[in-house]
């Protein structure tokens, strides 16, 4: 199985480092960093660590960063590819837990809402019923993005939001591309770092459903 580990990251050169160290010392050899023009050293910091670096010279977001990581996996013949937050969220150790499920064209890492925090735990349960009521699937943990793809999905799912919502879009693609998916736990490591950078805030959450019904307006 030819497994490629992709990190879409946005100045993170505090973690990445550390991050990169960790898969590898699950065995993960395969290892790819989307630089989203950062302004920082994550790109010098993710080469010097081993990992392959491709680095946007415009900032796409989250969204942009995503689809340049999969269509790499996909044009260098992986596959699957595993994608991973940067700031140190997601523990390496759960990517065995995703690759037992190789039959699987996607497999979805859902965070436990019992061990999340409250601010979190409505977040997440927002993010879900929007991706339900706007892309028709529900799921556990529609904004994870801890996520394992094979070459079918890569080749499939097509990404046309640049921020956060792409996680959304992701969820309708399965849907409407009749993927088979299955969710698997995993455990989130909440640091004060990451937690310094919540995404998924209230206000987030009002833009990207201004986003969200923009773009289905446009179609």
């Amino acid at each position: 199985m030819k497994l490629l580990v992709a990190i879409p990251a946005y100045n993170e050169d505090q973690v990445i480092g550390g991050v990169i160290d960790d898969i590898k010392k699950e065995g993960y050899k395969h290892i790819l960093v989307v630089d989203d023009a950062s302004s920082d050293d994550t790109a010098i910091i993710s080469a010097k660590r081993g990992a392959q670096v491709l680095k946007h010279r415009q900032n796409k977001g989250a969204g942009g960063a995503t689809r340049t990581a999969l269509r790499y996996a996909f044009n260098n013949d992986f596959d699957f590819v595993v994608l991973m937050d940067a700031d140190g969220q997601h523990d390496p150790k759960d990517i065995a837990g995703l690759t037992k499920y190789k039959d699987f064209d996607v497999v979805l890492g859902y965070r436990k809402l019992r061990k999340m925090p409250f601010t979190k735990k409505i977040a997440n349960i927002t993010g879900n019923i929007i991706t339900w009521i706007f892309f028709g699937l529900y799921v556990k943990d529609s904004q994870s993005g801890f996520k394992m793809l094979n070459k079918k999905a890569m080749s499939k799912i097509k990404i046309t939001f640049e921020r956060y919502e792409f996680c959304s879009e992701i969820i309708g693609e399965i849907k409407r591309n009749h993927l088979r998916y299955k969710q698997v736990p995993i455990k989130t490591i909440y640091t004060e770092y990451s937690e310094g950078k919540r995404y998924q805030n209230i206000f987030n959450g009002f833009k990207m459903v201004y986003r969200i019904i923009q773009n289905k307006l446009k179609k």
